[in-house]
Protein backbone atom coordinates (compact mmCIF):
# COMPACT_ATOMS: atom_id res chain seq x y z
CA UNK A 1 0.00 0.00 0.00
CA UNK A 2 1.40 3.56 -0.66
CA UNK A 3 1.43 5.33 2.53
CA UNK A 4 2.43 9.06 3.02
CA UNK A 5 3.42 10.98 6.41
CA UNK A 6 0.63 14.12 7.37
CA UNK A 7 2.00 17.44 8.36
CA UNK A 8 1.74 16.97 12.32
CA UNK A 9 -0.87 16.45 14.28
CA UNK A 10 -0.97 20.36 15.79
CA UNK A 11 -3.37 20.39 18.60
CA UNK A 12 -6.02 18.22 20.22
CA UNK A 13 -8.93 20.39 18.48
CA UNK A 14 -7.37 19.28 15.02
CA UNK A 15 -6.97 15.68 15.15
CA UNK A 16 -10.80 14.53 13.72
CA UNK A 17 -9.95 17.34 11.05
CA UNK A 18 -6.56 15.30 9.66
CA UNK A 19 -8.45 11.87 10.29
CA UNK A 20 -9.99 12.61 7.16
CA UNK A 21 -8.97 10.17 4.14
CA UNK A 22 -8.49 6.55 3.74
CA UNK A 23 -6.16 4.53 6.60
CA UNK A 24 -4.48 1.32 5.99
CA UNK A 25 -5.00 -0.72 9.38
CA UNK A 26 -2.90 -3.34 10.92
CA UNK A 27 -4.44 -5.05 14.11
CA UNK A 28 -3.23 -7.71 15.90
CA UNK A 29 -5.94 -9.31 19.04
CA UNK A 30 -3.58 -10.65 21.21
CA UNK A 31 -3.56 -15.11 21.59
CA UNK A 32 -6.77 -14.48 19.00
CA UNK A 33 -6.05 -13.12 15.62
CA UNK A 34 -4.50 -10.81 13.46
CA UNK A 35 -6.08 -8.01 10.80
CA UNK A 36 -5.67 -5.71 7.72
CA UNK A 37 -7.40 -3.24 6.03
CA UNK A 38 -8.62 -0.20 5.17
CA UNK A 39 -10.26 2.61 7.41
CA UNK A 40 -11.92 5.58 5.84
CA UNK A 41 -13.48 8.45 8.09
CA UNK A 42 -15.52 10.69 5.81
CA UNK A 43 -16.79 14.10 7.33
CA UNK A 44 -20.88 14.22 7.57
CA UNK A 45 -23.70 17.37 6.68
CA UNK A 46 -24.22 17.58 10.46
CA UNK A 47 -20.85 17.20 11.62
CA UNK A 48 -18.56 14.40 12.76
CA UNK A 49 -16.78 11.84 10.58
CA UNK A 50 -18.24 8.77 10.31
CA UNK A 51 -15.55 5.75 10.39
CA UNK A 52 -15.91 2.40 8.70
CA UNK A 53 -13.64 -0.61 8.46
CA UNK A 54 -13.18 -3.59 6.18
CA UNK A 55 -10.44 -5.98 6.45
CA UNK A 56 -8.98 -9.48 6.89
CA UNK A 57 -9.30 -10.96 10.04
CA UNK A 58 -7.02 -14.39 10.63
CA UNK A 59 -7.71 -16.35 13.43
CA UNK A 60 -5.04 -18.10 15.02
CA UNK A 61 -6.10 -21.63 13.61
CA UNK A 62 -5.89 -20.41 9.99
CA UNK A 63 -9.57 -19.27 9.64
CA UNK A 64 -9.76 -16.18 7.59
CA UNK A 65 -13.02 -14.15 8.11
CA UNK A 66 -13.90 -10.51 5.77
CA UNK A 67 -14.89 -7.74 9.27
CA UNK A 68 -15.94 -4.67 9.27
CA UNK A 69 -17.22 -1.96 11.83
CA UNK A 70 -18.67 1.64 11.49
CA UNK A 71 -18.43 4.47 14.50
CA UNK A 72 -19.68 8.14 14.32
CA UNK A 73 -16.36 10.63 15.23
CA UNK A 74 -17.00 14.18 16.83
CA UNK A 75 -14.86 16.80 17.45
CA UNK A 76 -15.47 18.21 21.25
CA UNK A 77 -13.30 20.27 23.30
CA UNK A 78 -9.32 18.83 23.65
CA UNK A 79 -10.60 16.08 21.98
CA UNK A 80 -13.14 13.57 20.26
CA UNK A 81 -15.79 11.74 21.07
CA UNK A 82 -16.52 8.04 19.46
CA UNK A 83 -20.19 6.66 19.22
CA UNK A 84 -21.46 3.64 17.88
CA UNK A 85 -23.15 3.67 14.91
CA UNK A 86 -26.75 2.95 16.07
CA UNK A 87 -29.84 5.61 15.92
CA UNK A 88 -30.08 7.18 18.66
CA UNK A 89 -26.47 7.54 18.90
CA UNK A 90 -24.81 5.72 21.98
CA UNK A 91 -21.29 6.98 23.12
CA UNK A 92 -18.40 4.61 23.14
CA UNK A 93 -16.08 6.88 24.96
CA UNK A 94 -14.86 10.29 25.18
CA UNK A 95 -11.34 11.05 24.28
CA UNK A 96 -9.36 14.64 25.96
CA UNK A 97 -5.92 14.56 23.99
CA UNK A 98 -2.75 16.04 25.98
CA UNK A 99 0.55 16.82 24.27
CA UNK A 100 3.57 13.96 25.29
CA UNK A 101 7.09 13.27 24.60
CA UNK A 102 8.18 14.43 20.85
CA UNK A 103 5.02 16.16 19.74
CA UNK A 104 2.88 13.56 19.95
CA UNK A 105 -0.81 13.85 21.03
CA UNK A 106 -2.73 10.71 23.87
CA UNK A 107 -5.60 10.53 25.55
CA UNK A 108 -7.38 7.39 26.96
CA UNK A 109 -10.83 6.23 28.30
CA UNK A 110 -12.94 3.39 30.06
CA UNK A 111 -16.37 2.25 28.85
CA UNK A 112 -18.42 -0.84 30.66
CA UNK A 113 -20.03 -2.67 28.31
CA UNK A 114 -22.76 -5.26 30.40
CA UNK A 115 -20.01 -6.37 33.37
CA UNK A 116 -16.93 -5.81 30.79
CA UNK A 117 -14.43 -3.49 30.95
CA UNK A 118 -12.62 -1.26 28.15
CA UNK A 119 -9.78 1.18 28.69
CA UNK A 120 -9.18 2.29 25.39
CA UNK A 121 -6.20 4.81 24.24
CA UNK A 122 -5.56 6.90 21.40
CA UNK A 123 -1.61 7.64 20.56
CA UNK A 124 -1.12 10.32 17.68
CA UNK A 125 2.11 10.12 16.46
CA UNK A 126 4.84 12.31 15.17
CA UNK A 127 5.73 10.93 12.35
CA UNK A 128 1.58 10.70 11.18
CA UNK A 129 0.56 7.11 12.31
CA UNK A 130 -1.61 6.78 15.35
CA UNK A 131 -2.61 3.95 17.77
CA UNK A 132 -5.59 2.85 19.20
CA UNK A 133 -5.22 0.28 22.12
CA UNK A 134 -8.08 -1.74 23.99
CA UNK A 135 -7.63 -3.58 26.85
CA UNK A 136 -10.76 -5.83 27.52
CA UNK A 137 -11.38 -7.77 30.73
CA UNK A 138 -14.50 -9.04 32.44
CA UNK A 139 -16.73 -12.29 32.72
CA UNK A 140 -17.40 -12.35 29.37
CA UNK A 141 -13.97 -11.15 27.28
CA UNK A 142 -10.07 -10.79 27.90
CA UNK A 143 -7.87 -9.66 25.71
CA UNK A 144 -5.51 -6.72 24.46
CA UNK A 145 -6.29 -5.31 20.79
CA UNK A 146 -3.73 -2.94 19.43
CA UNK A 147 -4.36 -1.21 15.79
CA UNK A 148 -1.66 1.03 14.41
CA UNK A 149 -2.92 3.39 11.29
CA UNK A 150 -1.28 4.89 8.34
CA UNK A 151 -2.49 7.14 5.42
CA UNK A 152 -2.65 6.04 2.72
CA UNK A 153 -1.91 8.77 -0.57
Amino acid sequence: MNETAIDGWGDASEVTEKLIGSWSFNRLIEGQATMQGIATFTALNEGGLAYREQGHLKLLDGTELEAEREYIFSNSNGGFEVFFKENPRRLFHSISLSASFGGELSGSAGHLCNLDNYQSSYTFLADGRFVVRHVVSGPRKDYTMTTTYARLS
